[in-house]
């Protein structure tokens, strides 16, 4: 179930905006991705955005382009972002976390169809 729609509707209700943070997952390194989601709570965060670092994302701005650059020296794939993920929202049930990633490292194309 999508703790997005009521994060939203209770903001609504109080007549408030909400904050969304962003991070690249493994920056500055992999142990400090958890903490700092659970600092962006602390600090009023109402929605965690957690960014899956990417080898090519020049779609994305200078800031997250270098975020995954850092991040990606530490080899993180999907089962190592899946391992930081899943606590999330034991700790934090009641603060949404989305993941931001692109289409390229999770449906890869084959070479011959660049």
């Amino acid at each position: 179930m999508s703790r997005i729609a009521p994060t939203f509707a209770a903001l609504a209700a109080s007549n408030k905006t909400g904050l969304v943070t962003f991070i690249t997952a493994g920056d500055p390194g992999p142990e400090l991705t958890v903490p700092l989601l659970h600092a962006m709570v602390a600090g009023g965060a109402d929605i965690r955005d957690l960014g899956m670092p990417f080898s090519d994302p020049i779609a994305e701005s200078p800031v997250i382009t270098r975020a995954s650059e850092r991040a990606l020296q530490f080899n993180l794939g999907t089962p190592q972002l899946a391992a930081l993920w899943r606590p999330l929202p034991t700790t934090n049930p009641a603060t949404p976390v989305v993941m931001m990633g692109s289409a390229t490292p999770t449906h890869p194309q084959k070479p011959e169809t660049f």
